[in-house]
């Protein structure tokens, strides 16, 4: 009988006891502060390579807002993708990276510009992404997620195991979480089963977690959610962008967990009257929802200004602050930035 290989690979939602993952026990180097001015490296087959000095550590780290010891994730549970609503699914791995260790968000940026994509603004303005993972950490044991970001171009031509292998020797992490659905290495060649395959390889933990599925299916006129190729009705980004076309404001909120904020730059083009605040649209630093009327939202600055109507069309966002007096200390000379939130 010819020899098979049978690959076991376990759900995080298939036991209440998160402890039953790949390779639980194991021995870590962590050592800190190790000097990286030189470094010989070395291929998966175990062949020395070429010498690499400062420069070229430099274009080669792969945190991009991570010190030269590339040590932020050291010894962490980081979750795999790239979070660009930050919804529930993605909150969903958070929490269960922070059941098996410290967890942390590593997000790829830069596809766009490298795959040449069409811009399109965030979902989450990146000064706020802060505050959103911040309001994860009751779901995460009272820890915040922290996230790193990986310059996408520099992990694109690697093989599924070369970037597996980088994730172990460069950044030394402990494991990661990744959805059911998750590709990565050169061209997506590589999907869940190989990453846990790998991860074992390696020393690494793996968990794979089922998606979150979109129980409202929403639809408008009759026609569901036009959303890609690889979606299966799970929570997704490209699900948040549609709801958010649509002025869907309560379909956004149940996708987010939360309400969506809309952050504006504040400038010179800004207007304050008694009760209103006029703003171009090329104030928005993240997607707006549709053009419209939208009751019952909230202006923030830091703090809490009031409730207020907000009106967006083609070139301007009109507030209408409820309470005439919410706007008495004139706060938009204070501040840099608003935020409103859609009820």
């Amino acid at each position: 009988m010819a020899n098979c290989l049978v690959l076991n690979i376990y759900y995080l939602s298939d036991f209440d006891d998160t402890r039953m993952y790949f390779n639980q026990s194991r021995s870590l180097d962590m050592k800190k502060g190790q000097s990286r001015n030189s470094l010989k490296t070395f291929s998966s087959s175990g062949h020395s390579g070429v010498r690499l000095n400062n420069e070229d550590l430099i274009n080669d780290r792969l945190l991009i807002d991570c010190g030269e010891d590339q040590d932020c994730v050291l010894g962490g549970i980081v979750a795999l993708g790239k979070f660009d609503a930050l919804h529930i699914g993605h909150r969903e791995l958070a929490m269960h990276a922070s059941k098996a260790g410290t967890p942390f968000l590593l997000s790829f940026v830069g596809m766009a510009e490298v795959l040449g994509w069409t811009y399109r603004p965030p979902i989450v303005a990146h000064c706020d992404r802060k505050r959103v993972l911040s309001s994860w950490a009751p779901y995460c044991r009272n820890v915040v997620p922290l996230e790193y970001q990986v310059e996408f171009s520099k992990v694109r031509s690697l093989s599924p195991r070369q970037f597996v292998e980088r994730l172990s020797k460069d950044l030394r992490i402990k494991g990661v979480v990744a959805g059911e659905n998750y590709r990565f290495g050169y061209k997506a060649s590589g999907d869940a089963a190989e990453l846990v395959k790998l991860c074992e390889e390696f020393d690494l933990s793996a968990f794979i977690v089922r998606s979150v599925m979109d129980t409202a299916k929403r639809s408008h006129n009759g026609v569901s959610a036009a959303i890609n190729s690889s979606d299966k009705g799970q929570v997704s980004s490209s699900r948040v962008r549609h709801a958010l076309a649509m002025g869907d404001m309560e379909y956004v909120s149940e996708l987010l967990g939360r309400k969506h904020r809309l952050v504006l730059m504040v400038n010179q083009h800004c207007l304050h009257e008694k009760k209103n605040i006029v703003l171009p649209n090329s104030c928005m630093l993240n997607m707006p929802p549709a053009e419209g009327l939208y009751e019952n939202c909230d202006l923030v600055n830091g703090g809490y200004l009031g409730p207020c109507r907000v009106i967006i069309d083609s070139d301007t966002i009109i507030i209408e602050m409820k309470d005439e007096n919410s706007l008495s200390l004139n706060p938009i000379q204070e501040v840099q930035q608003l935020g409103i939130e859609f009820g």
